[in-house]
């Protein structure tokens, strides 16, 4: 059984899109809303969801999230991140591995403009060669393993970093590149040479320890 968890806060605009592809792959999908002001949680519940409440933050959502999933592999995804039609079958082909503790999808950002392919490149290289990976590109885990690691902390920063670093420490992973999820460019669309240069600062502080507590007002300063 796939649960799918998706944490957001004010989505109304893309919700209802990642619900419906969510669907298509999944026996459960659960939306972890934080009290969103513009509708959102009524817009999942109308769309199929099922929707709780948890405190503001993606790690504290996340977590919440899979302790009300039933699911024996959770997937977690994005609010503005469509899943292809047959990420189902990709990651059951995975996960029948049982060396194979979980994964990621290769990513793609839409609209594909040029910034757009170069971030995409830039997070598929990073994938392949340092094995670092976030949460817009479609984590999946075994629930075994995702508690056997701890799961999501709520951090305030880089939680899905912290999770992946954990993951690959403990057990195999496979990074799925015959299919792309579909994640919103509109993180980085507007600045994006300026938002690339903050990523990979951040990144580079995670990587040599800085709290998430210190990167977290970094990031506030900077952004």
């Amino acid at each position: 059984m796939i649960s799918v968890i998706i944490p957001c806060w004010n989505e109304a605009a893309v919700i209802e899109t990642t619900i419906a592809s969510a669907r298509l792959i999944a026996d459960e999908v659960i939306v972890v809303d934080s009290e969103s002001l513009d509708g959102t949680a009524a817009l999942a519940r109308r769309a199929g969801a099922t929707v709780i409440q948890a405190a503001r933050g993606r790690g504290a959502q996340l977590a919440a999230g899979a302790v009300a999933s039933r699911g024996d592999t959770l997937l977690f995804l994005h609010a503005d991140a469509q899943l292809p039609s047959s990420a189902r079958r990709a990651i059951e082909r995975a996960l029948s591995d049982p060396t194979i503790g979980g994964g990621n999808f290769k990513l793609r950002f839409e609209p594909a403009d040029p910034w757009a392919r170069v971030f995409a490149r830039f997070n598929h290289e990073r994938r392949r060669w340092l094995r670092i990976y976030y949460g817009d590109s479609g984590l999946f885990v075994r629930r075994t393993v995702y508690e056997q690691i701890g799961g999501f902390r709520p951090l305030p920063i880089m939680e899905d970093y912290d999770f992946v670093r954990r993951l690959e420490r403990a057990i195999r992973t496979v990074y799925i590149t015959d299919l792309e999820i579909t994640a919103s460019a509109r993180r980085f669309a507007a600045r994006p040479l300026r938002t690339l240069t903050i990523w990979t600062v951040i990144q580079t502080l995670a990587s040599s320890g800085v709290s998430p507590h210190r990167l977290a007002r970094l990031y506030a300063d900077i952004r």
